[in-house]
């Protein structure tokens, strides 16, 4: 049995809730693994915990209780193994559309000639050739989102971690580059963790779907993609619609929860207040 490459085992994040002598949990007793080379999407409603969850991946935070390994290393903090995209395209405005991508080469050590064949490799790879000397202010979003993706590619990290990168993006330009991404996996052959809200995407990208509960954040289920991505238009495949109505009937039920929930908390609360 091989070492998955990512492993979370028994995940629980908890924060201290201000002002009260309490705690809110936001993820509970997370486990999954990734694979070398999967490329897993993890969906849930809003508030679910999902950005905790890469703060985690990421070593911006730690858990509360239980571990994160990559290649059965322990996470610890940031590094270079890691790659993050995040939705805003966190670029350096005042360095070109190549210099960004090299910033993290900078940090690597590689000597100037080196970074900037590598630079202009992941340019062409994303589909900017040509692009290199454009400043961020100069890109549309589809453009930054690809220069964001190049950056995190250069290093050539072991697993790339992507926080709703296209949510800010209009539809064409969001699947255009869902396409561009598939293609890119197939490529660099990397392991890809996914986080969304959008059924569609996570079932046009994932090999697998993990569906988080509402908060605490849980995994509900994990749904395995089985779908035929060679086909013309794929989302409109019978496959690819019943998979969607799971994920959907999945979520929905969590957002309901959810909702029910906070009515009830803040009905209680009122309570509270009146008397």
């Amino acid at each position: 049995m091989s070492t998955p490459k990512l492993r979370i085992e028994h995940v629980t994040k908890t924060f201290p809730v201000r002002g009260a002598n309490a705690t809110l949990t936001a993820l509970d007793d997370i486990s999954i693994d990734l694979d070398d080379g999967e490329f897993l999407v993890v969906v849930g409603p809003s508030g679910c915990g999902k950005s905790t969850l890469l703060d985690l991946l990421g070593g911006l935070t730690t858990p509360t209780s239980g571990r994160i390994l990559l290649d059965g290393e322990p996470v610890t903090g940031p590094a270079l193994d890691r790659g993050i995209v995040f939705q805003q395209y966190a670029l350096l405005p005042w360095r070109t559309a190549r210099s960004n991508i090299e910033f993290g080469l900078e940090a690597k050590g590689l000597p100037k000639k080196a970074r900037r064949e590598l630079a202009e490799h992941y340019l062409e790879l994303v589909g900017l050739h040509g692009f290199g000397d454009r400043y961020p202010h100069e890109l549309s979003g589809g453009m930054k989102q690809r220069v964001a993706i190049a950056r995190s590619l250069a290093f050539d990290p072991e697993v790339l971690l992507m926080d709703e990168p296209f949510a800010a993006l209009d539809a064409q330009t969001r699947e255009s580059l869902q396409d561009e991404l598939l293609r890119i996996r197939r490529e660099t052959g990397k392991t890809i963790l996914f986080i969304t809200h959008g059924i569609d995407e996570a079932v046009y990208l994932g090999q697998r779907v993990a569906v988080l509960t509402s908060r605490p954040g849980r995994i509900k289920t994990v749904v395995e993609v089985d779908i035929d991505r060679d086909v013309d238009d794929v989302r409109s495949s019978e496959a690819f619609r019943n998979l969607r109505h799971d994920i959907w009937s999945l979520l929905h039920s969590e957002v309901t929860r959810a909702r029910d929930l906070e009515l009830a908390t803040a009905s209680e609360e009122g309570r509270h207040v009146h008397h």
